[in-house]
């Protein structure tokens, strides 16, 4: 009788744990074509003039489809995120900074990273991207 090598079965067990996300990957894959057939086949389709007319704010639209917008809109959004991503790694440093052992690091490493913000928002100040006009 052969034996199988111990490489062959770790590699087996290794793929098998791989096997449980593609089964839950095709299980949520077949969950959303079943909820989006579902609502296919259950809604009411009455295509209207009306209802094929872009919505805009209860407004009914008026002239070309094109209009200029302004940078400073994109940058406005741009600094939200930065900073709301930001703001994500304050949460784990807080549970960090309470561990024993941890303290005086985490505390010295947050705060280079509150300077690299507080550098980004003086910068953002000095542009003048912050005025609103």
């Amino acid at each position: 009788m052969r034996s199988v090598p111990e490489s062959t079965v770790l590699a087996s067990e290794y793929f098998e744990s791989y096997s449980v996300v593609g089964l839950l990957a095709v299980i949520g894959v077949l969950f959303v074509a079943v909820a989006f057939g579902a609502g296919r086949l259950l809604r009411p389709v009455v295509p209207t003039p009306e209802k094929l007319l872009t919505y805009e704010c209860g407004v009914d639209p008026v002239g070309d489809g094109w209009a200029h917008t302004q940078v400073r809109y994109y940058v406005y959004a741009f600094l939200y995120v930065i900073f709301a991503v930001d703001s994500i790694f304050l949460f784990p440093w807080a549970t960090v900074f309470a561990a024993p052992g941890y303290g005086a690091t985490t505390l010295v490493e947050m705060f280079i990273f509150l300077g690299f913000l507080a550098v980004g928002l003086l910068y953002a100040w000095k542009k003048g991207v912050l005025e609103w006009a």
